[in-house]
């Protein structure tokens, strides 16, 4: 089989990835290991076209248009000349893209076309309660309607997005993510783990819910005055140029600024080891398609704080291999982790509980042999 997923965001050295890069990776690994071949075509962060092939694995990052106004033809241009080229090379099965990746795709014949549900402008427009802008969302339904098929990674975008745009009948299946549980490795135990330690991974922005989880900060150290925070995560900004990481500090009051720590983002690589030195991990995001944090953490025995909106709850059974709060409520964000701090004595219990749940939802030869089985019933049907 030869998938090709058409993506700007597949890992790159020198740049941090998010979430669907790091799924990408981790898939492509999966596949090509399998015998399959994959192709990754997206935009270049520069100006430069890079085109680079090992065994299975051909990625493709043609330079990054400059003229405003126009990237979107340019780029639409590219992705339909490469697909042309690789398709003489080595014919394709299926190109896979994200909510309104399809929009400007010339379909090629005998190939299928699949939509995975990353979280689009429609969903992320509800969540956020913010307007749809007229032209992303006329990209999404221009996509969805040219899609053969469609992958959600979780019940709730699944759901959620059908609120906004018709799945027209076509097949339709919820996968998850997969966690490369090699790299994310459960340990019964974590000697190096300090007592009280909370640590945090992501985007330092709002809708990440860091401003709530520092505010939440001040009644948990009057509880337990142990308690530190540490933040990593890549810098966002307001419209206004302003840093969001600034306005953070500016909060947190002076009492506790030896006891939370705002670092740089770190590699991908290395999130393990800083997951493996906290006692517990807060992902409190106001909204989550699935969202990788909380899987990884828990695929290596942690006990985790994760947000109850979206897909949460089919994540997490609160109390049991976990706990849930409310993001948008601080007082729910400080319940959760001083109910978490306080069952320290059961870490070991829940993180066993922790790993057996998400070795179950996102182990890589489950999800791998879920995502061929819908791959092959689309080409066949």
């Amino acid at each position: 089989m030869h998938i090709c997923f058409l993506s700007h965001e597949y890992p790159k050295a020198g740049l941090n990835p998010g979430g669907v890069g790091v799924f990408l990776y981790t898939f492509s690994q999966a596949l090509t290991a399998a015998g399959h071949r994959v192709t990754i075509l997206g935009a270049n962060d520069s100006d430069v076209t890079e085109d680079d092939t090992q065994s299975n694995l051909r990625v493709i990052r043609f330079a990054k248009p400059s003229t405003p106004g126009l990237n979107w033809w340019i780029i639409a241009r590219k992705l339909n000349e490469y697909l042309q080229e690789i398709n003489e090379s080595h014919p394709l099965d299926i190109v896979e893209g994200s909510e309104l990746g399809l929009a400007f795709i010339k379909k090629l014949p005998k190939v299928k076309y699949i939509i995975r549900l990353h979280g689009g402008h429609h969903f992320f427009s509800e969540s956020e309660n913010r307007p749809i802008n007229q032209w992303k969302g006329y990209q999404e339904k221009k996509s969805f309607k040219k899609a053969d098929a469609f992958i959600a990674v979780s019940d709730y975008v699944r759901v959620h997005t059908a609120k906004y745009l018709s799945y027209q009948g076509k097949p339709l299946e919820t996968i998850r993510y997969m966690i490369d549980q090699n790299r994310f490795a459960y340990k019964e135990e974590y000697p190096e783990a300090k007592d009280f330690s909370l640590v945090f991974a992501g985007t330092i922005c709002e809708k990440k819910g860091v401003g709530n989880l520092v505010d939440a900060m001040p009644n948990i150290s009057r509880k337990f005055p142990q308690t530190t925070l540490d933040i990593y995560g890549k810098e966002w900004f307001f419209p206004n140029g302003n840093s969001y990481t600034d306005y953070i500090l500016s909060r947190i009051p002076e009492s506790l600024k030896s006891q939370i720590k705002i670092h740089p983002p770190v590699s991908h690589d290395q999130i393990p080891k800083i997951y493996g030195a906290a006692s517990i991990c807060v992902f409190p995001s106001f909204m989550e398609t699935q969202g990788l944090v909380a899987p990884e953490a828990m695929s290596m025995g942690k006990v985790v704080v994760f947000t109850d909106k979206g897909p949460g709850p089919e994540t997490i059974t609160d109390g049991v291999d976990g706990f849930l709060c409310n993001p948008l409520d601080v007082s729910s964000i400080e319940h959760s982790i001083i109910q978490a701090l306080e069952a320290k004595d059961q870490f070991k219990e829940i993180g066993k509980k922790a790993f057996k749940k998400a070795h179950a939802m996102f182990n890589v030869s489950m999800v791998l042999d879920r995502n061929l089985a819908f791959y092959n019933s689309v080409i066949n049907d």
